[in-house]
């Protein structure tokens, strides 16, 4: 397996030929948010970011440095946390896509570890779409539900995912040394009948900031569901990759 192609420790001359060599860059997208008491606030970086590291590893593509913030406007009180709007997540995601494709990207991937970047993904890529000639493809776990339904034992809080089993595993898959399992719980709040339906917060229901059950994580499921993802999301590359050049 190659070494990752990241930018941001190449010369200009090096980024040039691995363009020449695969014309394709990744995007990690991070937030900056808090995720309980025993995961730093970088979670959702750490984890796009190792797993576009990988990416890159595996399929020879940029790697361009990490989106650290998202929309996390649900945490905003919470020290530490770092919340752009969601049209400025849009918009950077739109620059960037036309930053690389002047010098030759003929691919931007967006790899997510952040769900509210979702949205601004997802409208972004399609305003792309009447502005470029290059694709923009954005991933997020793929077959999520199903890789967390045979792997983890805990259920999710109406869905979601933070700071939990899942996540907590990647985490001492990828970045252990910051995972403090002294300090996880867990915790399912009570969902008010107003949520989702009006500006109640995240932030103000959750006493640890855990949406799930942490205590469940072990690396092995992490690096489980890891081999998992991966090869999966290799391929959605490639093929993408391929509808370009027809």
């Amino acid at each position: 397996m190659q070494k990752a192609k990241e930018i941001i420790n190449m010369t200009r001359d090096e980024v040039k030929a691995a363009i020449e060599e695969f014309p394709v860059a990744i995007l990690p997208m991070g937030a900056t948010e808090q995720h309980g008491h025993h995961l730093p606030l970088g979670v959702d970086i750490f984890l796009a970011e190792g797993i576009s590291r990988k990416l890159s590893e595996q399929t020879g593509a940029l790697l361009l440095p990490s989106l650290p913030f998202g929309y996390s406007w649900v945490w905003r009180d919470i020290p530490g946390t770092v919340s752009l709007q969601q049209h400025h997540v849009e918009a950077v995601i739109k620059d960037v896509a036309h930053s690389v494709q002047r010098y030759g990207i003929k691919m931007l991937v967006l790899v997510n570890g952040h769900d509210a970047n979702n949205a601004s993904m997802k409208y972004a890529t399609r305003e792309l779409a009447d502005e470029l000639d290059i694709p923009v493809i954005y991933l997020f776990y793929p077959n999520l539900n199903k890789i967390m339904e045979e792997h983890c034992k805990s259920p999710t809080w109406h869905g979601m995912i933070h700071a939990c089993e899942f996540e907590t595993s990647l985490m001492l898959a990828l970045k252990p040394e910051l995972v403090d399992m002294n300090k996880a719980v867990s915790e399912y709040p009570e969902k008010p009948r107003l949520y989702g339906k009006s500006s109640i917060s995240l932030g103000n229901l959750s006493k640890s900031g855990v949406y799930g059950d942490a205590t469940l994580a072990t690396k092995e499921k992490g690096e489980t569901m890891l081999k998992l993802f991966l090869p999966e999301m290799e391929q959605i590359i490639l093929e993408a990759y391929e509808e370009t050049k027809k």
